[in-house]
């Protein structure tokens, strides 16, 4: 394995974990999420089907990883396009003291993408 695909593939795990994590805590409400749908305009009804996606996003690329490359791929992709939505959300609102944690979540969907369409190349 090489040194690249080592780093995709932890990647791919942090980015289960993180959105795992940050899912969680849209379902729960957590004072920070609210604190921050309230400064980018997303409705407090809105974060349970955000939490939703990004979970789902989660469980592709942990089948993606086990059995179904190209489910993963699919998720990776799914997340990619969920945070370029976040970061826009962040731009528009010209909220800008902490783009940086959508910005992370991009990179590492981006990072799972990749190497999820690694894993389904057989590359």
């Amino acid at each position: 394995m090489s040194v690249q695909t080592s780093a995709l593939s932890t990647a791919v795990v942090v980015c289960i974990a993180a959105n795992t994590f940050i899912a969680v805590a849209d379902f729960a409400k957590a004072g920070f999420v609210m604190k921050n749908s309230a400064a980018v305009h997303t409705p407090a009804a809105a974060l349970p089907y955000l939490g939703a996606l990004k979970l789902a996003g989660a469980a592709g690329l942990v089948v993606g990883l086990a059995a179904v490359p190209w489910l993963g791929v699919a998720a990776g992709v799914g997340l990619t396009l969920f945070f370029v939505g976040a970061v826009a959300a962040h731009v528009r609102a010209r909220v800008f003291h902490n783009i940086a944690f959508p910005g992370v979540y991009l990179l590492l969907a981006l990072a799972s993408a990749a190497h999820m369409t690694d894993a389904a190349l057989g590359a």
